[in-house]
């Protein structure tokens, strides 16, 4: 069983739902990503999903935009990920993480070397936005083969062929974009979200974590009643914007908290 198939089950068997916060590796430098990612499990993230920067991220907002020009800014790129991903590892072997990023990257890497390295740094799944599921089969496999999960994105666009497609296809939980646009909209429809996660259920029994839209521990418990994950990130950013590097790994730990709390009231 893999790190995030016993995350989630751990969470069922204990009533909970999944935190799952999202951070650009590298932002605000490289030094302070690491020690973030343990804050947001000493705050009570349950997966990590862990940004890798690229110079054109189509569906991020300015706030996610800007986090990934200060990581390239500092030469991040996805071989310092991994190895952001192998320190991560040297003292917690139970988290999991998720790398979510572009294809352009792993292109220029090579999918099979890409595979390989992410294996052995002890990543647990993928998130590649611009991988059309019709296209990805390929590396689909790759992934699943190598003991990782390859996680898709949903839309409310999405139409019910692709929905049964897709969960096909995935492993690990699906990603249910909860609005139409880019990371940081807030015009978040409860109701509509909650049955299109509906409408994703019939299909399949991955969990379904919710995220675009989700900015505290209000929205993070209201998108709980009926998905098993709130996934949070641009709000996590913009935590981190405001401080000196040094403060950036309390000043999300105290945020977290703050949700965690809430979802678990």
């Amino acid at each position: 069983m893999s790190r995030i198939q016993t995350a989630f089950q751990r969470l069922r068997q204990a009533g909970r739902k999944a935190l799952i916060p999202y951070i650009t590796a590298g932002d605000p430098e490289p030094s302070v990503t690491v020690p973030v990612m343990r804050a947001m499990v000493d705050a009570g993230a349950d997966v990590i999903e862990l940004g890798v920067p690229f110079s054109d991220p189509m569906a991020d907002g300015p706030v996610i935009q800007r986090s990934g020009e200060r990581a390239l800014r500092h030469g991040v790129g996805l071989p310092q990920v991994l190895h952001m991903v192998v320190e991560f590892r040297r003292e917690n072997a139970a988290t999991p993480v998720v790398l979510m990023g572009y294809a352009n990257p792993i292109e220029a890497m090579g999918s099979a070397q890409f595979v390989r390295a992410a294996q052995e740094a002890g990543v647990d799944g993928v998130i590649v936005v611009d991988y059309p599921p019709e296209e990805s089969r390929e590396f689909a496999e790759l992934v699943r083969a190598a003991g990782m999960d390859p996680i898709f994105l949903l839309a409310p666009t999405s139409t019910d062929d692709r929905v049964a497609g897709i969960a096909r296809q995935a492993s690990g939980y699906i990603y249910y974009v909860s609005l139409k646009g880019i990371t940081g909209a807030s015009h978040l429809d409860l109701a509509d979200v909650a049955a299109n996660v509906q409408r994703i259920r019939r299909e399949t029994n991955l969990p379904v974590g919710v995220g675009f839209g989700i900015r505290d521990g209000v929205t993070a418990k209201a998108i709980c009643a009926f998905a098993d994950a709130a996934i949070i990130g641009t709000r996590v950013i913009q935590e981190m914007e405001g401080a000196a590097p040094v403060e950036v790994p309390e000043k999300v730990r105290a945020f977290l908290r703050g949700v965690r709390l809430a979802m678990d009231t």
